[in-house]
């Protein structure tokens, strides 16, 4: 039987422990006032501070930043690169502030490709309403009348919009290893028509309502779209693709729909570190075999640039290494590569004579 001695040992213990758990639970509320609401109470109700109702700058400038003559983003007064963390302690406040300036670079990349790019934008679907929801591409000039050559530029997933490989490079490097703009100058000195899709911009808001954009309701569907009512209306005999990143899984899917087209008329495939599966797309083994002939993927690699890399199966694209570890600058690191790669393509195609290799490179 218990002695006295043992049950106020026991009481003291149970009070040390409420007592311990009480401090505990008192530095936890502490800490998750300042951290986001946990996604395992949806009854809570997260605490709003003073920055979330803090209205954003609406112009790259307001936000203090321009971009230099050499297309970097730089801060007005200090000219030093741009900084994530504007507020200590407010990671919300920070992040929402990187994405409100990741929307205006998007807008700013948008004129750049008017303005630098002469590039024209043309809204989709082409036949809606006034009322409906639309989004847009940018074509060249001579997209649909040139008679010889056509590149199509399709960018990754995620935030990025047409023009872009990586609002990361933009915003921490430059214009030229994070846009599109490099490929399009060069493709048109070289004499191509120029397409630059759009495939992440698939919704407007509606009276507070999302609401999908006929034809582009998915990456897949506004290539598709833009495929079926713009590229195969073109005048060019000759059309190539560079992709990145989930633009190969989109180029996979055209490839699959438009089999034949494919087949009569693109010469060439440029991919930079494309996701694409031939197997889990379901590709045929014919489009396969076809496009181990007019396909290269240069893929993220350490090694130098053009070096041949491993083929994972049979059901494998030509891979080389992008001349770059990181997986957004393998489109800016093998740009020379990569039109060395078209030209010799077109080449081949077109003249049946291949150019000499590195001599594109040795323009550079």
């Amino acid at each position: 039987m218990p002695t006295i001695f043992t049950k106020v040992f026991v009481l003291l213990n149970v009070f040390f422990f409420i007592t311990v758990m009480s401090q505990s639970n008192s530095d936890q509320n502490s800490v998750c006032v300042q951290m986001s609401e946990p996604v395992s109470n949806p009854y809570s109700e997260r605490q709003v501070s003073y920055e979330e109702t803090e209205e954003l700058p609406s112009t790259i400038e307001k936000f203090g930043y321009f971009f230099n003559e050499f297309g970097q983003l730089r801060h007005i007064e200090t000219g030093e690169p741009f900084k994530f963390q504007a507020k200590d302690n407010d990671n919300d406040y920070n992040q929402r502030r990187y994405e409100a300036l990741g929307e205006l670079i998007t807008e700013h990349v948008y004129q750049l490709l008017l303005s630098e790019g002469k590039l024209k934008k043309i809204s989709i679907p082409v036949d809606a309403t006034d009322t409906e929801p639309q989004t847009f591409i940018f074509l060249s000039e001579d997209a649909m009348t040139n008679s010889d050559r056509l590149v199509v530029f399709i960018h990754g997933s995620g935030v990025v919009r047409a023009g872009q490989w990586a609002r990361k490079l933009i915003i921490n490097d430059c214009i030229n290893s994070g846009t599109q703009l490099p490929f399009i100058k060069r493709a048109q000195g070289l004499g191509y028509g120029v397409v630059v899709l759009n495939t992440n911009d698939n919704t407007r808001i509606a009276d507070g309502k999302k609401v999908f954009i006929r034809g582009s309701e998915s990456p897949e569907k506004h290539a598709t779209y833009v495929w079926k009512e713009i590229i195969q209306k073109a005048a060019a005999r000759h059309i190539a693709v560079v992709a990145h990143s989930y633009g190969g899984v989109v180029l996979m899917d055209l490839v699959k729909k438009f089999e034949k087209f494919f087949h009569d008329r693109v010469f060439a495939v440029a991919l930079t570190d494309s996701v694409h599966s031939i197997r889990h797309q379901m590709v045929a083994q014919s489009s396969l075999r076809w496009l181990q002939k007019v396909a290269c993927n240069w893929v993220s690699s350490p090694e130098p640039l053009d070096t041949p890399m491993r083929i994972r199966d049979s059901n494998d694209l030509p891979r080389v290494s992008a001349g770059h570890p990181s997986h957004e600058m393998t489109s800016w690191s093998s740009f020379t590569s990569i039109f060395e790669f078209l030209d010799n393509k077109y080449h081949q195609v077109a003249l049946e004579s291949p150019i000499e290799p590195k001599k594109l490179r040795e323009e550079f």
